[in-house]
């Protein structure tokens, strides 16, 4: 009976070493759990921020004062104006001169 006593009180030490570490183990995890709960509330915060600090350094206005002032870029004006003309490309008649691609191809102007 004495061995069946001392069976049974080492059981429930064992029982109850083991309620103490779930509990403690739980405890631990709700603790980082709320941790990290809060840390995506801080990263949702910040991104939110970054979102707006983008939009606001994105503005057409702002663009244009950076590439005058640290491009040296200026609006294009006709007297600035390059215009560039289309060469039309040769192409080898019969005796091998060189004529205009759409001669070569039959349409005439």
């Amino acid at each position: 009976m004495t061995r069946l006593n001392l069976v049974l009180l080492l059981a429930v030490l064992a029982s109850a070493l083991y309620l103490v570490n779930v509990q403690y183990e739980s405890r631990r995890l709700f603790t980082e759990l709320d941790r990290a709960i809060a840390e995506a509330h801080r990263l949702e915060l910040e991104h939110k921020r970054l979102q707006v600090e983008k939009r606001a350094q994105a503005t057409p206005l702002r663009v244009e004062k950076l590439a005058r002032e640290k491009l040296q870029m200026r609006s294009a004006t006709p007297a600035i104006t390059s215009y560039a003309t289309y060469a039309e490309p040769m192409a080898p008649d019969t005796n091998g001169v060189g004529t205009p691609a759409r001669a070569a191809t039959g349409v005439v102007r």
